[in-house]
């Protein structure tokens, strides 16, 4: 990452760690721009403001533990005041393709839990239409051979994720990841999220539609921009 890349997202990070308030509940996503808020809002709670967060990933949760942020478990929470994530590419209607990290099923979870959704994201990530990064579907392990084979027979060609040659990556809920070559997206975004969620075996995608609030982009020259 070079420090123009840093300067951007650290300036949509402490934009975002602005809106926390005395109280709240927030989710937190995952992501090299959401270190930044997180770092931020560390900074607030250390100078007294009172937050509770709610982790998306394992990754997220170690770091926030690593900076003394209250966490807690979600599984007696039904609601967040606010969640702040990133994304790997988002489009002028807000409509975002997530999941590099592998923590796209937890996100949307947060995200459908939060009153407020706030993504932040450095200016390379602003697209204009999606499909410039490959779309990341999680995939139970039981039949998962049979799960592609039905992508594949649909054009979606991709490929499983790996860590190496013999290990396949597995997310914190235990299922794989089936990244879809960019080149076999669709110009009808909505609907293509809605075959391969019809496809058993699938559990989620890394298509993220009316999951956005408010936008704020981080600029290398350390700008900021709010889109809402």
């Amino acid at each position: 990452m070079n420090r123009d890349s840093d300067l951007a997202k650290k300036a949509a990070g402490d934009a975002a760690a602005k809106l926390i308030q005395n109280d709240m509940l927030v989710g937190l996503g995952s992501g090299t721009t959401i270190v930044y808020f997180m770092k931020k809002l560390a900074e607030y709670c250390k100078a007294g403001l009172k937050v509770q967060t709610i982790a998306s990933s394992k990754e997220t949760e170690n770091l926030a533990n690593s900076l003394n942020l209250p966490v807690i478990g979600v599984d007696s929470i039904v609601e967040l005041d606010i969640s702040v994530d990133g994304a790997d590419e988002i489009d002028p209607q807000k409509r975002m393709i997530k999941g590099g990290g592998g923590a796209l099923l937890r996100e949307k979870i947060i995200a459908g839990m939060s009153r407020e959704r706030i993504i932040i994201v450095d200016e390379s990530k602003c697209v204009p239409k999606l499909g410039s990064f490959p779309l990341p579907v999680e995939i139970i392990p039981f039949a998962w051979q049979a799960t592609i084979h039905q992508l594949q027979n649909k054009n979606y060609r991709g490929k499983l994720r790996m860590i190496s040659p013999s290990t396949p990556f597995i997310s914190d809920n235990g299922n794989y990841i089936y990244d879809i070559a960019k080149e076999a997206l669709t110009e009808d975004i909505p609907k293509l999220n809605q075959f391969l969620l019809d496809i058993p075996g699938v559990m989620q995608t890394g298509i993220f539609i009316n999951l956005a609030d408010k936008v704020f982009v981080g600029f290398y020259d350390g700008r900021v921009e709010l889109r809402s």
